[in-house]
């Protein structure tokens, strides 16, 4: 590997480094100061592309000239930046008094409609933008070509730095934007507009957005997967580098520009978890980040189920609905059946992560990794040992609660969006591994022929082993909650010191509600795996991880059937809007933000807070 070549992949690496900070850097400053962590930041960034990649060819045209190519790219990101602050006026400054996480939520449901407008707007197909002027030609460096308009985004990262540093050092604006990071509430007591404060930051995160996306167009085509392909990688340089920190940001993408530069030569098959590894390393030396401080707990922490008297009415209804849900075979089609064994599957898979959040106060972006580990441990145990289901199921169950005591050790010592971000990082590195390891595993094709045992193999017979298994699953983990272990669980999640004070071993105890939620994930994957005949990387994945968190939050994380009505509603939802209309991803996300709006607590939370506000 000669001098010239080392040169050349270094400054590869240093221009996706600066086109990832600029990025980056808006949603480092977006989370500092309103500590929503916002799925939409890449979608915004996808916006900024496409605008950039429509503008600049008419600005070209009107005015040929270096000067209307970088104006069009910064009119694209102000363009975006408006659009930041619309989203904040309209949504976001209605539900911030509402639990940190339906904020997550409602970026969640802006990500689906900004998806369908992009390509109504736009169009459905990828659009190159045009080469900036008088950097058409490449430049030569110790013997090789390398592009110069590469050169520019090198220098643009450091200038974004210095234009952050000097709003943020020698303006008033930037001093408020600081005291926020640090202390959110004092700048509130102290008089401070919130509003105006809030509406600003978003539309300076919005613009570096934009800006991160419109600086694309002369390297790559504006196309409708850059939102979730940049977002990953922007969480993850916000986390190493320490929440609210925008120095460490820097530094971050630093790193993983290098390492992604560099690892692909040395570990090939290291692409897809590069920067997942280098956010685990990191946030297990320092869990905060490079930068990055405590975080002060409450609002999500604080947020979960509440210690109540069982009502004789909720057991009664409770049983209503079993018995007809075991009646639906004597009623219902195959393809009704099929869809309610999946509702049934992921109203379990969500109940597990209920345990983690409503009762721990642990947010996990990462639950996917259990139930994909449920899956293919009981899809491994066909495939290569040739057992039946009955012994797969509790190989499934094994693995996940396996995977989950190992994760659980690394992750329990973090709080807030550490912990939640190293559970993502894990995830991700198992998908990896299955996408990866294909003699295994299949890789991308996955394992197929998982199919029952024929004592259940018909739909009817099926549906009601899914139903069994998964009343006997939550009813063994609301037992749980209801135990001296939940209540431990409640208290260490209100209050850590005090719980550590009283004497409960936080830690110890938190380990074993990661175990267990992960043994009930794992028992849903296992059901998945039967019901579909196969098993593939995409149950360990971001969307699968999403849609538990979604699940849960449009049901409530303040109650016991919250996880399970939000598994209801949310595959009605696809299942009534999806066939309708192909712009079913808008139409979802508007069904999300306006149950945000109308249920802040969740359906089962917010209609039980009216019955008790009427009361």
């Amino acid at each position: 590997m000669d001098l010239s070549f080392v040169a050349i992949q270094a400054l590869n690496g240093l221009a996706s480094a600066s086109s990832l900070f600029i990025t980056a850097c808006g949603l480092t400053l977006v989370f500092g100061v309103t500590r929503i962590v916002n799925f939409a930041h890449g979608s915004l960034y996808m916006v900024g592309a496409f605008t950039a990649a429509t503008l600049v060819p008419w600005m070209l045209e009107l005015w040929f000239g270096p000067v209307s190519f970088w104006l069009g790219i910064v009119i694209s990101a102000l363009i975006v930046g408006l659009l930041g602050v619309v989203i904040e006026v309209l949504l976001l400054r209605r539900i911030y008094g509402a639990p940190e996480l339906f904020q997550l939520l409602a970026t969640f449901g802006i990500v689906l409609v900004l998806q369908d407008l992009v390509v109504q707007i736009f169009g459905p197909q990828d659009i190159l933008g045009p080469r900036a002027p008088g950097l058409r030609a490449p430049v030569e460096i110790l013997g090789r070509r390398f592009p110069s308009y590469e050169l520019v985004l090198i220098a643009a990262g450091p200038a974004v730095l210095a234009a952050v540093w000097f709003v943020l050092r020698k303006t008033r604006f930037g001093t408020l934007i600081r005291a926020a990071t640090q202390d959110r509430e004092m700048v509130a007591a102290l008089g401070v507009n919130q509003a105006l404060l809030f509406t600003g930051t978003l539309f300076l995160g919005a613009f570096l957005a934009g800006l991160g996306g419109a600086l694309q167009i002369p390297r790559v085509a504006a196309n409708t997967g850059m939102d979730l392909s940049i977002i990953a990688e922007c969480f993850v340089v916000t986390v190493v580098g320490g929440m609210g920190s925008v120095p460490g940001a820097f530094l971050a993408a630093l790193i993983i520009g290098q390492l992604q530069a560099f690892g692909i030569l040395i570990f090939p098959k290291s692409t897809l978890v590069v920067v997942f590894l280098l956010m685990a390393v990191v946030l297990a030396i320092r869990p905060y980040g490079f930068f990055g401080r405590p975080e002060i707990l409450g609002g999500t922490h604080a947020v979960g189920i509440a210690s109540r008297k069982p009502m004789a009415r909720g057991t009664l209804l409770a049983t209503i609905g079993i018995v007809l849900l075991a009646c639906l075979p004597l009623i219902g089609d195959p393809y009704l059946l099929k869809v309610a064994t999946e509702i049934l599957v992921f109203a379990l898979f969500a109940f597990s992560l209920q345990l983690l959040i409503g009762v721990g106060g642990l947010v996990s972006f990462g639950h996917a990794a259990f139930f994909g580990l449920g899956a293919y441990g009981s899809a491994l145990t066909v495939k290569w040992l040739g057992a039946p289901m009955e012994a797969a199921f509790p190989a499934g169950l094994l693995l996940a609660a396996l995977g989950a005591a190992l994760i659980g050790a690394f992750v329990v010592r973090l709080s807030g969006i550490y912990l939640a971000m190293m559970t993502l990082a894990a995830a991700q590195i198992l998908y990896a591994i299955a996408f990866q390891w294909v003699e295994v595993t299949g890789g991308d094709n996955g394992i197929v022929g998982v199919w029952p045992s024929n004592w259940v193999a018909g739909r009817s017979a099926y549906y009601l082993l899914t139903l069994a298994l998964t009343v006997i699953t939550v009813l063994f983990l609301k037992k749980i909650i209801e135990s001296p272990f939940g209540y431990a669980l409640r208290a260490a999640r209100d209050s850590e010191p005090r719980a550590e004070a009283i004497g409960i071993a936080v830690r110890q105890q938190r380990w074993l509600a990661f175990i267990l939620a992960g043994a009930g994930a794992g028992i849903a994957g296992s059901l998945y795996a039967f019901s579909r005949g196969s098993v593939d990387p995409s149950l360990l994945g971001i969307p699968t991880s999403v849609d538990a968190l979604t699940m849960l939050l449009l049901g409530g994380i303040q109650t016991i059937a919250g996880p399970l009505a939000g598994s209801a509603v949310l595959h009605i939802l696809r299942d009534q809007i999806m066939p309708l209309t192909s712009l079913w991803r808008l139409f979802l996300g508007l069904s999300i933000i306006g149950m945000v709006l109308v249920f802040p607590r969740g359906l089962v939370g917010t209609i039980r807070q009216w019955g008790e506000d009427r009361a």
